[in-house]
């Protein structure tokens, strides 16, 4: 992973033309909050809002709001997750003729210097997937690049477990805001759906790096992300969503099944109950007062991931990808 350094400049790139891509789920309150100032001051091509459904009055909601900013609006019958919902929102895009595509969630907001330092250096890398630095409400940072390491499976921050790496790492980029060209986004075939809600960033950056691109953090471009804003069954103050849980421990070992051999399913198996247990500890102790549902979610994910690898594993890893 490069951290790239780069100027300024004075608008797009005159060849380019960006789209800003939103997922929304029942998030109408923060599209307001965080996307509608952004476009006005970053004053993108195109802006495509992917509603997955959650209801009529939402649906009213993003709608209307869809028309009074003047995004385009792509109304889902259904929810299909974060990846099928940028994959729509893409589609869409390319109908209106874009060639740079920035990813960013409804909970996160880009000022115009963050913009052009990433369209920047997407424009001069067209292989190349591009990050800001995230930083949540504190200023502290909350990605500046990550690694995947392969003896296990655990995720970490750029720095924080390189030394004892001695397995292998693999780096990879957070969806909550990243640019690419539409030529890179073609080339991978977006996001895999299967994955439905966390990890698809993973899997996108290894497709990216498989096929010989690059994955770059822009540090001087800077990003605010309300982490978590965006789960409807998180409750405050009791850590976590199970939506969280659930799928993040699920999808580590998909991402196993689609991206290993045999043997490396069968270490991240192994790993497995310390993995989903230091995904529970995210949300905090405080959670464990009720830990039903936690505790619920985490094992149905386990469970679910389990099966994945298993069948994996019968079938001699044909399942893999890459």
């Amino acid at each position: 992973m490069v951290s790239g350094n780069a100027k300024a400049v004075n608008g797009n790139n005159q060849n380019t033309r960006l789209a800003f891509l939103v997922v929304n789920f029942g998030s109408s309150t923060l599209l307001a909050r965080n996307l509608a100032p952004a476009v006005r001051e970053c004053r993108p091509d195109v802006v495509v809002v992917v509603d997955c459904w959650s209801g009529e009055d939402e649906r009213q909601r993003v709608t209307e709001l869809s028309a009074a900013e003047g995004w385009d609006l792509v109304s889902l019958p259904d929810n299909r997750g974060f990846g099928g919902g940028m994959n729509a929102g893409a589609a869409r895009a390319r109908q209106l003729g874009a060639t740079q595509l920035l990813l960013i969630n409804p909970d996160a907001r880009i000022d115009s210097s963050a913009l052009d330092l990433l369209s920047t250096v997407a424009a001069e890398y067209p292989d190349a997937l591009v990050a800001p630095r995230v930083v949540d409400a504190e200023g502290k940072t909350w990605f500046a690049g990550a690694v995947l390491h392969l003896s296990d499976g655990a995720t970490s921050g750029r720095s924080a477990r390189l030394p004892e790496a001695t397995d292998g790492i693999w780096e990879w980029i957070s969806g909550a805001c990243m640019m690419l060209s539409m030529q890179l986004w073609d080339a991978v075939g977006g996001f895999d759906e299967s994955y439905f809600l966390y990890w698809e960033d993973v899997d996108l950056s290894r497709r990216v790096t498989a096929r010989g691109g690059r994955l770059i953090v822009v540090q001087e471009a800077t990003v605010l992300h309300e982490e978590g804003g965006t789960h409807k069954d998180q409750v405050e103050g009791r850590g976590k969503s199970g939506t969280y849980y659930h799928y993040m421990i699920r999808n580590r070992l998909m991402f196993a099944t689609k991206h290993l051999d045999a043997e490396g399913i069968r270490r991240w198996r192994r790993a497995s109950v310390t993995n989903a247990w230091a995904v529970l500890l995210q949300g905090g102790r405080r959670q464990f007062l009720h830990p039903v549902a936690p505790a619920r979610a985490a094992w149905r994910g386990l469970r679910e991931g389990m099966a994945l690898a298993a069948f994996a594993l019968k079938n001699d890893g044909s399942e893999r990808q890459t």
